[in-house]
C-alpha cells in the first residue's frame, strides 16, 4: 500500500483516467449498492394539497404605487403564512392525527410558494396514507381559520392526493454510483498488492 501522505504521480492519474473498466465497474457496483440502501431505508412518502389565494390587487388596489402594492402583498402573506403554522391550525390537524403539534412543526409539515396563487401545503410521513390526510387536513383548517377581508381562499386540491417519496430512486442510484467511482479511484490509486513495499508500514519515514 502506498504512504497516503505521498501525492500520486501524473502517470498513476493517466493511467487512471485511461482505466474506464474501473470506473463502470464503480458505477455499477455503487449504484446497486444505492438502489439497496433505498429498499431497506425508504425515505418518506409526501403529499401535497393546493389552496389557491387570491390577493385581489387589482380590485384593492385599482390605481396604487407599485411600491404601495408591494407592502400589501408582502404584509398579508407574512399574516397568512402566521395563521397556517399558528397553534390553532395545527392543533386540529394534530387532533384528528394523533401527531402533537411539536412533530408537526419538525419537519412533518411545510409550505412552499405563499405568495398571490396556489400555496402548496406537504406532508411527510412513512405511510402514504397518512401523508395525504395531513395535507388535506391541514389545507382544510388553514382556510377554514384564515378570513382575511377582501382575500379570496379556495382549497383547489385536496382529495385523491398523490404521494411520492421524499427523495426518488434516482438519487440514491446516481449518488452510489458516483460514491463508487470515487472509492474504486482512490484505492486503485493508494492500493497496488504487486508493489514490493505493499504490507509494509511506512511509520517513520520522511
Amino acid at each position: 500500500m502506498k504512504n497516503l501522505l505521498t501525492p500520486p504521480t501524473f502517470d498513476d492519474f493517466l493511467t487512471l483516467l485511461r482505466a474506464w473498466r474501473l470506473w463502470l465497474v464503480g458505477a455499477l457496483l455503487g449504484g446497486l449498492l444505492g438502489m439497496a440502501v433505498y429498499a431497506v431505508f425508504p425515505p418518506a412518502y409526501r403529499a401535497r394539497a393546493i389552496v389557491m389565494v387570491d390577493l385581489n390587487v387589482e380590485k384593492n388596489f385599482p390605481i396604487s404605487p407599485d411600491r404601495e402594492i408591494f407592502y400589501y402583498l408582502d404584509r398579508e402573506t407574512r399574516q397568512l403564512q402566521e395563521i397556517a403554522w399558528s397553534d390553532a391550525v395545527l392543533q386540529e390537524v394534530s387532533g384528528k392525527n394523533r401527531l402533537s403539534v411539536v412533530d408537526l412543526r419538525s419537519g412533518t409539515l411545510s409550505l412552499s410558494q405563499p405568495g398571490d396563487g396556489g400555496w402548496h401545503f406537504y406532508a411527510d410521513s412513512a405511510d402514504s396514507g397518512l401523508a395525504a390526510k395531513l395535507a388535506r387536513d391541514w389545507a382544510l383548517a388553514f382556510s377554514a381559520k384564515a378570513h382575511p377581508e377582501g382575500i379570496t381562499i379556495t382549497p383547489t386540491q385536496i382529495e385523491n392526493l398523490k404521494t411520492t417519496r421524499t427523495v426518488p430512486l434516482g438519487t440514491y442510484t446516481l449518488a452510489g454510483a458516483t460514491l463508487g467511482m470515487v472509492t474504486l479511484a482512490f484505492l486503485s490509486l493508494y492500493w497496488n498488492p504487486k508493489s514490493p513495499d505493499f504490507g509494509k508500514s511506512n511509520v517513520g519515514d520522511v
